[in-house]
């Protein structure tokens, strides 16, 4: 980080001029211990699961969506796969959880866990002995990445029901008020938000005791198989010196998750935008992360981290490839003031 900062103050621009991009080549040249470390592969984790709660009219769509948009991306038609085509990421989906059976699909990675959790608000989302499963499969997805030459992790999800069940893990992590952070998600209307508020509210008042316990069981009590299956993204990706882009709400839940049980991994964290969901900005400012990008985005899939793929590699080009002052034969600042 030093070499990077060093190089930033030579070259032909005024100091702090390109803002934002020199602070984040700084970050990446830290977390890859490279000043020009590859970006070219990038790989989007779109993990998807069924969430228990969803059967308590949280959603404006039914559960089955899960399952049929497994299939969507699975077929290349859904946003995540036009934008991973755009920048040239590779999209990995996996089932850690849907309630239906898949059939086996060329692409798919069938690692379910079990078929869905239960409804937070009557107990336990999972077993922690699940979640831990579900943080190891997420591991195992990344490394089995990297043995391809992954350069850059992009997390991404699909589950009916994630977004309160997100909520829910934020609240219980960051002890915030419901009323704070749980939003529309697919965009339900004013009693569906009632709802989604009382869901959290009582998934709260059920799983306090497994909460207090720390956060590994606060994700078991009221989180999702495919966000602790992110946390394990988040965590092996980080071990490995990769960066995370880390996409909206259900995945910055995931990264507090992350963040609670070993605090370096945020270091590799880089948040790709700020997403409508009422509490992404919360999460954002518990994270200590500023987002590049803010487009009202609140799909999921992993589409904002891809989005942010271009200004992540257009900050370590601009580092690496323009010219120093002494290199172009221009005259820097403190020769001007002599």
């Amino acid at each position: 980080m030093e070499a990077a900062r060093e190089r930033q103050s030579r070259l032909t621009k005024p100091a702090g001029s390109l803002g934002r991009l020199e602070e984040l080549s700084i970050r990446i040249a830290g977390m890859t211990g490279m000043l020009d470390p590859p970006l070219d592969r990038a790989v989007v984790f779109t993990l998807a699961a069924d969430h228990g709660v969803a059967e308590e009219g949280v959603s404006a769509y039914p559960a089955d969506v899960t399952a049929q948009m497994v299939a969507n991306f699975l077929r290349g038609g859904a946003a995540i796969n036009v934008l991973a085509r755009a920048v040239s990421a590779k999209v990995v989906v996996a089932d850690l959880g849907v309630k239906s059976d898949l059939a086996p699909t060329d692409g798919l990675v069938a690692v379910k866990i079990r078929r869905g959790t239960a409804s937070i608000m009557r107990g336990p989302a999972m077993t922690v002995s699940e979640a831990s499963r579900a943080i190891e499969v997420g591991r195992a997805l990344v490394r089995e990445q990297l043995a391809e030459g992954m350069d850059v992790a992009i997390t991404g999800d699909m589950g009916i029901g994630n977004t309160t069940a997100s909520a829910a893990l934020v609240c219980a992590l960051t002890g915030r008020d419901p009323d704070l952070i749980v939003g529309r998600g697919t965009g339900v209307d004013d009693a569906g938000l009632e709802r989604k508020r009382h869901a959290v509210r009582e998934a709260l008042r059920v799983n306090a005791g497994a909460i207090a316990k720390g956060s590994l069981e606060a994700l078991a009590a009221v989180g999702g198989l495919e966000i602790a299956g992110l946390v394990g993204v988040m965590l092996e990706a980080a071990a490995t010196r990769r960066p995370v882009i880390i996409d909206g709400f259900i995945s910055g839940a995931a990264a507090l998750a992350a963040v609670r049980m070993a605090p370096a991994a945020g270091d590799f964290m880089i948040a790709s935008h700020r997403s409508h969901e009422l509490g992404h900005g919360v999460v954002l400012d518990e994270l200590g992360l500023r987002p590049l990008l803010d487009l009202d985005l609140r799909l999921g899939e992993g589409t904002g981290g891809a989005l942010a793929m271009p200004i992540v590699r257009a900050a370590m080009r601009l580092l690496n490839e323009m010219a120093t002052f002494d290199e172009a034969g221009v005259s820097n600042r403190d020769e001007a003031a002599r």
